[in-house]
């Protein structure tokens, strides 16, 4: 008797090996498909990255610079005010503290305090300060005779 037992487990196992087999053979094909889709999905992925890449380069190039980037003159660097480059251009164009505070839109005790090192300006200020600093002489005599 327990080996018809036994021969029945066996042939159960059997059969249920080959049933479950049949089975997995249908799903063995749909996880290939599934991968190769996810492989050809990040490909896609790549290459769009990479043409993404390339079309911001380009737009960055193509794009005109800001002020301040003009102003600093070295591409890349963020600009910086600096009170002795103020005062020194300001002696460079030969103008007092006051002609200089009308040329920048400020008053005069601003200029002092922002030449001396005491302040520094505001971020809406710096604009016309990097301007100012591209001016040449005859076109910021020209500014403060036209104001």
């Amino acid at each position: 008797m327990p080996n018809l037992a036994q021969t029945l487990k066996q042939e159960i196992s059997r059969i249920a090996r080959k049933e479950v087999r049949e089975d997995i053979s249908g799903l063995r094909k749909t996880v290939t498909a599934h991968r190769s889709e996810i492989a050809s999905l990040k490909r896609t992925i790549k290459e769009l990255g990479a043409q993404l890449r390339l079309a911001q380069k380009a737009v960055k190039r193509a794009a005109p610079a800001p002020v301040e980037q003009k102003a600093a003159g070295r591409p890349g660097r963020k600009p910086v005010f600096n009170a002795d480059r103020l005062k020194a251009k300001r002696q460079a164009l030969g103008m007092s503290q006051a002609q200089m505070a009308q040329l920048l839109g400020i008053s005069s005790l601003s200029l002092w305090k922002w030449e001396s090192g005491q302040v520094t300006p505001r971020t809406s200020m710096l604009e016309r300060y990097f301007v100012a600093m591209n001016l040449g002489k005859r076109e910021a005599w020209k500014v403060i005779e036209a104001s």
